[in-house]
């Protein structure tokens, strides 16, 4: 989510909810983390390779923050141990990453890191996909637009790809990129109104503020999160993008299938498991 150039408090989970991230974990066990920035625009990751239902503190840890962009992830592991290391969201020079999905031929990927190598802390694909797009981005000048899309654009010609659904922020931009079409993502640009309360049929996320109601935010999510009839598909291949005064663009920027597709079957039991609740049909674009 993003609020720029306001600070908002925005809640992420809420445990008194019937759909709240505590009863989500038990569909997604295998960690918890939120990501936020400082008023000195440093990031700031709380994250933990458990359940939020089974963490005895997490009633007490469950907070408000203020930000002006968010990544809050619940994981159910495909790549990699359950250690914290491995959970999402990750931080990279100063951005934030979050990913859905599988990316095979993972010492392919490595090879092509160079000294970004040195930026993974964990084991898994989505965090290597992270070095790359660093990377890309130092090769671009700090172009974060040009560098994720030249990153997305080589795994989609090079590597074996199930689903690349990725969201990216700074402390005051968020990028947001569906590829191919294997999972959905849905955008909602809101208008200041009245009091919101977002909250998803299946509940991977829920957003509950006041303040925030009377305020432009930018929402990006695995599936709607409310009834607001705002809520739009993007289409496979597509990059949103989200400035610091909340100025959307977005353009397709791979128009192609992945060179190298992965089938559920393709996974193995544990990757089909975590991957596989996330395929089905989509809900109607409006």
């Amino acid at each position: 989510m993003s609020s720029a150039p306001d600070r908002v408090r925005a809640t992420f989970w809420l445990l008194d909810a019937e759909d709240s991230l505590v009863a989500q974990s038990h569909r997604e066990p295998d960690g918890t983390g939120l990501g936020y920035f400082t008023a000195n625009a440093l990031p700031r990751v709380d994250k933990r390779a458990i359940a939020a239902f089974e963490d005895r503190s997490f009633a007490r840890e469950a907070r408000d923050v203020e930000s002006e962009t968010f990544v809050a992830h619940i994981r159910f592991a495909t790549t990699g141990g359950l250690i914290a290391a491995n959970t999402h969201p990750f931080e990279q020079e100063g951005r934030l990453l979050a990913h859905n999905g599988v990316i095979g031929d993972l010492a392919k990927l490595e090879a092509r890191l160079g000294r970004c190598r040195r930026l993974v802390k964990g084991d898994t694909d989505s965090e290597r996909f992270f070095a790359l797009v660093s990377k890309e981005i130092a090769g671009h000048d700090g172009d974060v637009t040009a560098g994720l899309i030249a990153a997305a654009r080589w795994v989609a010609r090079e590597l074996p790809l199930f689903a690349l659904n990725v969201v990216l922020t700074t402390s005051d931009e968020l990028w947001a990129l569906r590829y191919p079409d294997t999972h959905t993502l849905y955008v909602l640009e809101r208008r200041p109104g009245a009091a919101l309360e977002h909250a998803s049929s299946v509940g991977t996320i829920r957003v509950h503020s006041s303040e925030l109601g009377e305020r432009r935010a930018v929402v990006v999510a695995s599936e709607p999160m409310d009834e607001d009839l705002a809520w739009r598909l993007l289409a496979s291949g597509e990059l949103l993008h989200v400035d610091r005064d909340l100025g959307v663009s977005s353009t397709v920027v791979i128009d192609h299938p992945p060179l190298r597709p992965l089938s559920l079957a393709d996974l193995g039991v544990q990757g089909a498991a975590s991957q596989g609740a996330a395929v089905g049909p989509h809900r109607p674009q409006r």
